[in-house]
């Protein structure tokens, strides 16, 4: 048993209640508010995160919490404390609140602002998938990898957009073009933690986003990891838990997405 079975455990079994609450409640009203112009945030995803931070909390009352909407973070938590949890309560809100089928739980844990454990639970398929650093990434309790695919001309890509879209410069869409001229095809599913999830279990080659945070990413990157994919920021340096863009592939097209990433734009004459 690994040291951070204990917890890993915890995380499975909360991730679950929290996917079960999801599934409940979509088919009752959804009270829908906004964070932004387009950045959607429902007593659902409030309901999820305090059952999360209440169930972590109880197991490990001196632990930090970073949920994405707020919780945990003056729950008696110690701030200085080598641990902390990294909750996306449901990772795909607008996906979620028009009753699109891509939605997730998604958790980790960081010691000294490394992830050592994360999990990713996608209640409408009852997938559940999970890892441990050094210990490789599992899709309930099996053994998974990433792709063997070489070319970027065969793979298939995903990716997503920031809520600001209409409004910052830096969207995007220019990297969605130019990938999307040269991969086989490109998909937007709307919930970055089940697109790492998918790379990491080989069902996509690649995935690369922008203006993404430390909750979205962190569960999904280390899956990918430990099912022997690479994950880095667009330029290929290390990625580190706050970086504002990420790259993760099954390490074959790295190289390739990466030029292209980092490609600079042909000024018109």
């Amino acid at each position: 048993m690994s040291s951070f079975a204990p917890f890993t455990k915890v995380a499975l079994r909360v991730a679950r209640q929290a996917g079960a609450l999801l599934q409940a409640a979509s088919r009752e009203r959804i009270d829908v508010s906004y964070k932004g112009v387009r950045n959607l945030v429902t007593n659902v995803d409030r309901a999820s995160e305090a059952l999360i931070v209440r169930t972590l909390l109880r197991h490990f009352p001196k632990h930090r919490i970073v949920a994405e909407e707020g919780h945990g973070a003056d729950a008696g938590a110690s701030p200085h404390s080598r641990y902390c949890w990294l909750i996306d309560p449901l990772d795909g809100t607008t996906n979620y609140t028009h009753r699109f089928p891509f939605y997730c739980v998604s958790i980790a844990l960081a010691v000294d602002d490394v992830v050592q454990l994360g999990v990713v639970y996608d209640p409408i398929r009852r997938e559940c998938f999970s890892a441990e650093a050094g210990a490789g990434a599992q899709l309930n309790g099996q053994p998974i990898t990433v792709s063997s695919r070489t070319r970027l001309q065969n793979s298939l890509l995903v990716t997503g957009f920031s809520y600001d879209i209409q409004t910052n410069p830096d969207n995007n869409l220019n990297h969605f073009a130019k990938l999307t001229l040269t991969a086989q095809a490109v998909r937007r599913t709307g919930s970055a933690a089940l697109d790492l999830c998918y790379v990491a279990a080989g069902r996509s080659d690649g995935f690369w986003e922008m203006h993404l945070k430390p909750w979205d990413t962190a569960a999904g990157s280390l899956i990918v990891t430990e099912a022997g994919g690479r994950v880095s920021r667009f330029s290929g340096k290390p990625c580190a838990i706050d970086a504002p863009d990420i790259l993760a592939t099954n390490g074959r097209i790295h190289p390739a997405m990466v030029r292209i990433l980092t490609a600079q734009k042909v000024p018109r004459r």
